[in-house]
């Protein structure tokens, strides 16, 4: 994909927005598109806007693949790609390279964008890789994003969801509301983060800490 179509447009955004039910946040490209142009996988920058590293670079939005990826993972995948890769040396030796692969996108996506490096998540990819699966929707994103080729699970899970979804077709018909109001408002547990400084982060984690034992030591309570 070429720069221009990589750059998000405010439309996009928009579109983006409506696929997830929320403000779009730190979308610094569109990583793949759908035959009609709208957006499949939105880049996120790997540093939130509020200091927060965020090592799931390539996030899958549209419903319809979403929904797909989820059947997929209902049905058990995730656990037979996990034990084949325990056993397949040829399969986990393509698997560590699209770890590596990811992790090379990252860094050149925080270089192109003014994002920079990200220490904390420095060898850290994401979606169980590189050596298990535990999100499928990770690996399909990477796939839809860096093309077929690269993430071997990746490209499975795509061609396990033909039956619901394939690239030669647009399915964006209906898949999200485009009547109502664009999304303003997000719901997400990071929102309450946004903005602090490093310090009120940890003021914050201490708090969530404090209240989870207060309620540990009033179940225990209960129980005496």
């Amino acid at each position: 994909m070429d720069t221009a179509q990589r750059t998000p447009t405010p439309a996009d955004l928009e579109t983006i927005s409506r696929q997830l039910g929320r403000p779009a946040r730190d979308v610094v490209e569109i990583g793949a598109r759908c035959i009609c142009g709208n957006p499949l996988v939105a880049t996120t920058a790997p540093r939130l806007g509020n200091g927060i590293p965020f090592p799931t670079t390539f996030y899958l939005t549209h419903p319809v693949i979403t929904s797909a990826v989820s059947r997929l993972e209902a049905a058990g995948v995730m656990t037979e790609m996990t034990e084949r890769l325990e056993r397949d040396e040829q399969l986990a030796a393509a698997y560590r390279r699209a770890h590596d692969a990811y992790l090379r996108s990252r860094d050149e996506i925080g270089q192109r964008t003014g994002v920079g490096a990200v220490p904390e998540i420095a060898g850290v990819s994401a979606g169980g890789m590189p050596s298990r699966v535990k999100c499928l929707h990770v690996l399909v994103g990477h796939s839809l994003a860096a093309g077929r080729g690269v993430n071997p699970l990746g490209d499975e899970a795509l061609d396990g969801i033909a039956e619901w979804w394939t690239t030669d077709r647009c399915y964006c018909g209906g898949a999200w509301d485009e009547s109502g109001p664009v999304p303003d408002r997000d719901l997400s547990r990071h929102t309450k983060t946004q903005g602090l400084s490093p310090d009120e982060l940890e003021a914050k984690r201490a708090e969530r800490r404090a209240a989870r034992e207060a309620g540990q030591d009033a179940g225990e309570e209960g129980l005496s």
